[in-house]
């Protein structure tokens, strides 16, 4: 035990409660089963005795601090509304203009909303933890998840139009132009950054409470995979909501398919950041973003002299499936793998000691 104690000591010094300590000694790889040769039945047994065990400047605290649940914060509610509400007033401005002043307004309107996703991630549920990516990491993921949210926008219109011999112009943001842009599904995503925050809150302060009432790794397991599956279909359930609003505010389509995956996708990715697992999420998203642009790039060399058997897979698909089909099969992909790992890796105790970080 001593020698245990001497090897954790950081952890256990800088720990405020034994939960803390099982946690990360579980990050660790230790198991109920290197418990038991302790002479204790699980690790958060042995947690309790090396956080007894560890000197401490002040008073003594004979009682471990009740366990930190994440706060609702005005200030973090009202930045993830603030995409959805930018997203709405470039929508309305693009009706209200037409010719030249449409393009000003669209990347003005872009570069607020992009601004405004920015800030809603910083702060509150969606915000990373403490121990930041590299910046290779975090700007990698950035620009895959940005290749993804602009395939939903003018994606599938940019598909049917090389597929069809195109294109031959560039959008002109109206329905019936000659390369269509998906509206509804974008104002969506932006819309549902607030359903995401609060997913991410529910599930953060469900799991700080499952924590503090586990006698074990694989209690806590059991008690947090349908906290995990509970809040994945509640926000896929406010997505689905909101593109039914916002195709009949538009009066297009609402991609469910399309806009379901992606949506999926996007969660998943920014609960395993929050939670320290950064690197599953920046390979899938890399994949998913690669498909896509396989699917466009593939019927494009396929015109060059004698390689049109490259065009093949895509025409074949978009025939059988349409052209939502790249963007599902793609997403869908990636989002499936992504709920396969976080099943294994947010239902840990390390995946959610406290952290001290600022809610």
């Amino acid at each position: 035990m001593k020698a245990l104690l001497h090897r954790h000591r950081e952890l256990c010094e800088r720990a405020v409660d034994p939960l803390e300590i099982a946690a990360g000694l579980e990050a660790l790889g230790i198991t109920d089963r290197t418990a038991a040769r302790f002479r204790h039945r699980d690790v958060f047994s042995l947690a309790e005795e090396l956080y007894a065990r560890v000197p401490r400047d002040g008073a003594s605290r004979p009682y471990p601090e009740p366990v930190r649940v994440p706060r609702v914060s005005a200030g973090w509610i009202l930045l993830t509304l603030l995409p959805g509400a930018l997203g709405t007033a470039v929508l309305a401005g693009l009706h209200l203009t037409h010719g030249q002043a449409r393009l000003p307004v669209a990347l003005g309107g872009l570069l607020a909303v992009g601004l405004a996703v920015r800030a809603a991630l910083r702060r509150g549920p969606l915000a990373a933890a403490p121990g930041t990516p590299s910046w290779r990491t975090g700007s990698g993921t950035r620009a895959w998840t940005l290749c993804l949210l602009g395939y939903a926008l003018l994606g599938d219109g940019l598909l049917r139009a090389i597929l069809a011999g195109g294109p031959d112009a560039l959008p002109t943001g109206a329905p019936d132009g000659p390369w269509p842009v998906t509206a509804a599904p974008a104002l969506a995503l932006t819309l549902a950054c607030a359903p995401a925050a609060w997913c991410a809150h529910l599930l953060a302060a469900g799991a700080r409470r499952r924590l503090a009432g586990s006698r074990g790794l694989e209690d806590f397991t059991a008690a947090a995979r349908p906290l995990l599956l509970g809040t994945f279909a509640l926000f896929l359930g406010a997505l689905t909501a909101l593109l039914a609003l916002c195709g009949a505010a538009l009066h297009e389509g609402a991609h469910y398919p399309q806009a379901l995956t992606l949506g999926a996708l996007l969660l998943l990715a920014r609960l395993l950041t929050v939670h320290h697992r950064r690197h599953a999420p920046a390979l899938v998203l890399a994949a998913a973003a690669a498909t896509e642009a396989a699917a466009l790039a593939l019927p494009l060399a396929g015109r060059l002299p004698g390689c049109a058997f490259l065009a093949t897979p895509v025409q074949t698909l978009v025939d059988a499936w349409g052209t939502a089909a790249v963007p599902v099969l793609a997403c869908g992909t990636a989002a499936l793998t992504l709920l396969v790992h976080a099943q294994r890796t947010l239902t840990q105790a390390s995946a959610h000691a406290p952290t001290g970080a600022p809610e």
